[in-house]
């Protein structure tokens, strides 16, 4: 059962399988660096903000302790902005989604609209939608994206749920 929008009876969590995929995609890596020449800077698990900038090194427990502050963050944010019944791999693959283009973004999103209306075949199709960088398709993230998909049409069965 759900409620109004960002109103939830139950908030998900992301499951064993999201956490391993985002960190597939992610890579850790302890020194600070440009993805591309027209991303920010980043570190860990893909963590970018204030302070990331060129010559910062974090510790392998650094890097772990901000995924997993970040990871529950956009989880949050996730849960706040679906209404819908929403499966495991449906929820994975958006806190994925978020994870890489930010909440905003996330909110913004015809993705979750789509999702929030139980339009999940339009829903599937946004996914290919986020795989630019300054209007530039990478392949990178139009791996990703493929992935999400996949994931986010999985039935229950494949995702473990009951």
């Amino acid at each position: 059962m759900t409620g109004s929008l960002g109103v939830r009876p139950e908030a998900m969590t992301p499951s064993a399988a999201c956490i391993a995929f985002i960190k597939d995609f992610e890579k850790c890596r302890l020194t600070a660096f440009k993805p591309t020449p027209n991303d920010n800077w980043t570190i860990g698990w893909g963590a970018t903000g204030p302070g990331i900038k060129e010559g910062l090194v974090w510790t392998q427990e650094q890097a772990d302790r901000r995924f997993e502050a970040d990871l529950a963050g956009f989880a949050a944010q996730v849960n706040k902005g679906i209404a819908a019944h929403t499966t495991q791999g449906q929820f994975d693959a958006m806190v994925s989604l978020a994870y890489n283009i930010g909440a905003g973004g996330f909110h913004a999103s015809t993705l979750r609209r789509l999702h929030n209306a139980a339009d999940i075949a339009g829903a599937l199709k946004e996914f290919a939608r986020w795989d630019k960088q300054a209007g530039v398709a990478l392949a990178g993230l139009t791996r990703r994206r493929r992935a999400e998909a996949t994931m986010y049409a999985a039935r229950p069965a494949e995702t473990g749920e009951a």
